[in-house]
């Protein structure tokens, strides 16, 4: 369920017609990571937001590519802070048919859970593999990891599940050739976006505690600072010409950060929590930069 987007006050945006993105490399393709805070659900909704002409896409939380696999940009610059993630990312890209082929060599087990878990390859493509198996077996597909750098998400696997799909693999692989994939701080990523381009920004939250601590539930994940220096980095590509489109909870000093976006409260369902009493509907936001036109 989505509000009707409305507009905090107005600041200066000029509108620019660039050439369209190529968006016919994989239409068909679709994320291949679980991925906690995923925009799945939200998709139709932020295409709706994409102008139907701009030149380079930017999405500097990269995470599980949800939308950008749903639109398939290009040319696109595709970030992170987290090097395991972009070296899939790099790995599925590049290499896809040797990591198909090692991937499918695991089955799925506790046991063999543990031992991959335990060990710190170095060669990319087993890091990649290493990844993807605890990926699809952690509990929620959560990725964390201690102060060591060591990954500790209990085994979580459910009846079914399917380790390698091929085919996901091989439409993430074309959706991503000729892609840029940076492990980059996601400041100095809009900063590369210019006038006629487009960034999505996507940065870690979690709306649990929306109303009731949201600034100390939120810390470890995303802190306020980075929250502060998000929203400026933002309004300044705004400045330069940037179509600036930004998913958040739906906190009150979250959207003050965003003075002059449109805003639109949206609604999802939440089911990361173990217990029952953890789920339910939850608000978040969508941020958006505004023409003056």
């Amino acid at each position: 369920m989505v509000e009707t987007m409305r507009q905090t006050p107005s600041c200066p945006h000029d509108a620019v017609d660039a050439m369209p993105p190529d968006r016919t490399t994989s239409r068909s393709a679709v994320p291949f990571l679980r991925w906690a805070g995923g925009k799945r659900w939200a998709v139709d909704m932020l295409s709706a937001l994409v102008p139907e002409r701009f030149n380079r896409y930017y999405e500097p939380f990269l995470g599980g590519g949800a939308f950008y696999f749903h639109i398939t940009p290009y040319p696109a610059t595709l970030s992170d802070t987290n090097e395991e993630l972009i070296n899939v990312y790099r790995q599925v890209r590049d290499n896809v048919d040797e990591l198909i082929d090692r991937l499918k060599k695991h089955r799925i087990s506790h046991q063999v859970f543990t031992a991959i878990r335990n060990k710190q390859p170095s060669l990319p493509v087993t890091r990649a593999v290493r990844f993807l198996y605890l990926n699809r077996t952690a509990f929620n597909g959560i990725h964390r990891v201690n102060r060591q750098g060591r990954f500790n998400v209990p085994f979580g696997c459910k009846p079914g599940t399917i380790l390698c799909d091929e085919k996901v693999l091989r439409h993430a692989s074309a959706s991503l050739q000729n892609r840029t994939l940076h492990v980059s701080d996601f400041e100095s990523a809009i900063e590369a976006a210019g006038e006629g381009d487009v960034v999505y920004a996507d940065p870690p939250y979690t709306v649990k505690h929306n109303n009731n601590g949201f600034r100390r539930y939120n810390e470890v994940l995303f802190a306020w600072a980075d929250q502060e220096r998000l929203a400026r980095a933002c309004r300044r590509a705004v400045k330069r010409g940037v179509h600036v489109i930004v998913s958040n909870a739906y906190h009150e000093p979250i959207i003050d950060l965003y003075h002059g976006f449109g805003i639109a409260k949206v609604y999802r369902e939440s089911r990361i929590s173990a217990g029952l009493q953890g789920r339910g509907r939850v608000a978040e936001c969508v941020l958006r930069s505004i023409s003056t036109e």
